[in-house]
């Protein structure tokens, strides 16, 4: 068993969305913004071999936008894009067995799908995909709030194709992998737990905590979470059990800490103890 975290795109968003009520003087010497007040969030997806197969968790934002939505969004691919990064790991898109989308929020599952000519076809042709049933429900039936980030091309065709299967719930899908229900940015959010042989779990926690400093804090929660209360319950009880476990913890947004640990000082206070930095930390000096 085996997992490397894969670069598939960077972009730059107001941080009135990714800080939410946070006031600036409280995060701004952690997540520094460009010139523009832009902070930064990586689309990283995780990759994991285990049991023969192949196994991606999240795809980004995929390929598909124009180049209106890819100014508005400051999409941009400085590590390369997903199936470059795929291919540096021998890995062609017909190699993938199995996708795991943590929700259905365009940056975590646009790449599911790419346009040939002008129709939508699956990335991964031979993969099934995975996502909570409530997830799909809630994106199949956006509300007001939602709509603009549920975009049907990016799950509906593989629902089509019969290569989308639901689940209910917290799932094993090898003896090393599996999924968690971690409520609160959605109401069907997953999260995912990789156990190796030996050593501590490995914690995805994709929208769980967006950034290192969300799963420090608990009351400091996004802009975009639908239920940001929950977002806070969830975390009280995940940062325990990533304490007491010593997991490793993958921030899929975080350009500065990608890896880290949950560490407490002699006050009770968490923090997150940096194990792997980001790919722009010299470029605002940290």
């Amino acid at each position: 068993m085996e997992w490397q975290l894969i670069p598939t795109g960077r972009v730059w968003v107001d941080p009135g969305g990714a800080m939410g009520l946070v006031p600036r003087p409280l995060w701004i010497d952690h997540q520094p913004v460009d010139p523009q007040q832009r902070t930064p969030m990586d689309l990283n997806s995780l990759l994991v071999r285990s049991e023969g197969k192949n196994i991606l968790i999240d795809t980004g934002m995929g390929y598909k936008l124009d180049q209106k939505a890819q100014g508005l969004w400051g999409l941009e691919w400085p590590e390369g894009t997903l199936l470059e990064n795929l291919a540096r790991h021998g890995l062609a898109p017909e190699h993938i067995d199995i996708v795991i989308d943590t929700h259905l929020h365009s940056d975590h599952c646009g790449g599911n799908t790419f346009l040939e000519g002008d129709q939508v076809q699956p990335t991964f042709p031979r993969a099934e995909y995975f996502v909570q049933r409530m997830e799909f429900a809630d994106a199949f039936h956006p509300d007001a709030r939602t709509r603009g980030t549920y975009l049907p091309e990016n799950f509906v065709p593989l629902w089509q194709s019969g290569q989308l299967t639901l689940l209910h719930g917290d799932t094993d899908f090898t003896p090393h992998v599996r999924t968690v229900v971690t409520r609160g940015h959605t109401r069907g959010h997953q999260s995912v737990i990789i156990q190796p042989e030996d050593g501590p779990p490995v914690f995805f926690l994709s929208d769980l905590a967006s950034y290192a400093l969300h799963f420090a804090r608990t009351s400091w929660v996004t802009a975009y979470d639908v239920e940001p209360l929950e977002t806070i319950r969830t975390k009280t009880r995940w940062q325990q059990w990533a304490y007491e476990s010593e997991a490793v913890l993958v921030f899929q947004h975080d350009c500065y800490t990608r890896k880290g640990r949950l560490v407490k000082d002699e006050k009770g206070q968490y923090s997150v103890e940096r194990l792997e930095s980001g790919s722009i930390s010299l470029l605002f000096g940290h």
